[in-house]
């Protein structure tokens, strides 16, 4: 049994180093893939590994480790093709706590996403930087991703997350698991859990596990520790108030929330032509759901995304970026 679990390991890392190598490159056009995501490139050359998320080690450069030999750590009773949702009901500092499902077509949405401004995740003490790629330095994370379950404004699956955290770090994931449920029609397991130390109101970073379940994790199995820190940005976690980076803040937060929140490279990408955008200005955007970018309607990446991932929106560019989208890298909206 120890043996079948070691070769199972080593199979997941290599798949997802697999899945994760087709991530676009820095600049790249739009592809309405899941595992493409614009402005990024997750090499799994470099990706660091961990025992327990308690042995995490500080952020330097990755947006994520693998935990476990990327193994994820569910019990076999709970593997099932029964589609579930769970969510932890909000501690007594108004936290949110392990989200985990089984997800599959049924579960995914059939509706357009609808706002989810009404909601105030603890630590939500936003700020907009010129370094920070589509402005403001937070969004609202969903644990579990919209496109997984078609939660919207659900208190207890929605967490401070840094910008670079939700595109960076999480979307990848969730990406990889949506296309391959569309792909097969099977069911993953899916668990995400915040990681707060003491009482922080921020996390320190999300564990994300998945397992396919038909095909015993043939398909989908990862188990990793993405971090929320933005950089160029100093976060307190305690409280959520953030700041740019002086070259003094030096620290950067482990899986136990310790440190000051840097990084070590700008996300500038479109902030020159942001200067000559009126942010407040009512427009029309054309949504990607699938990559969660906005376009200008004449963009020329429109017509690759695909009817079912593409939506119409009317509303200021704001709104878009504090819901979560980011703006397009070709035409920037």
């Amino acid at each position: 049994m120890k043996d079948r679990k070691k070769i199972r390991a080593i199979l997941c890392s290599l798949l997802l180093a697999f899945s994760l190598a087709a991530c676009g490159s820095p600049g790249a056009g739009t592809a309405d893939s899941g595992n493409t995501v614009d402005g990024q490139q997750n090499g799994s050359s470099s990706v660091q590994t961990a025992d327990t998320v308690e042995d995490v080690p500080e952020y330097s450069g990755e947006p994520y480790v693998e935990i476990n030999d990327n193994q994820p750590e569910f019990e076999e009773y709970e593997l099932t093709t029964v589609p579930f949702e769970n969510y932890s009901e909000l501690d007594e500092l108004g936290r949110c706590g392990e989200a985990e499902a089984c997800v599959g077509e049924e579960t995914m949405p059939t509706e357009d996403r609808e706002s989810i401004s009404s909601v105030e995740p603890t630590g939500w003490e936003n700020e907009k930087y010129d370094i920070v790629d589509g402005g403001y330095v937070y969004n609202r994370c969903h644990l579990i991703g919209f496109q997984l379950t078609g939660e919207n404004a659900n208190e207890e699956n929605l967490i401070t997350g840094t910008r670079y955290m939700n595109t960076e770090g999480m979307l990848p994931f969730e990406n990889m698991v949506a296309d391959y449920i569309h792909e097969t029609d099977n069911h993953v397991l899916y668990r995400v859990t915040p990681i707060f130390e003491g009482e922080d109101l921020v996390a320190s970073g999300v564990q994300m596990e998945a397992e396919s379940v038909e095909d015993d994790g043939a398909g989908i199995c990862f188990n990793v520790y993405v971090y929320n820190v933005q950089p160029q940005i100093t976060i307190n976690y305690a409280t959520g108030e953030n700041w740019e980076s002086s070259g003094s803040d030096n620290e950067v937060p482990d899986a136990a929330g310790t440190g000051s929140g840097n990084g070590q490279s700008a996300q500038d990408s479109g902030s020159v032509s942001r200067e000559n955008k009126t942010q407040s200005e009512e427009q029309t955007y054309i949504i990607n759901e699938n990559t969660e970018k906005f376009h200008d309607p004449d963009c020329s990446s429109v017509e690759d995304i695909k009817e079912k991932n593409k939506r119409e929106f009317t509303g200021t560019r704001d709104e878009l970026i504090e819901e979560g989208y980011e703006p397009c890298g070709i035409c920037k909206p």
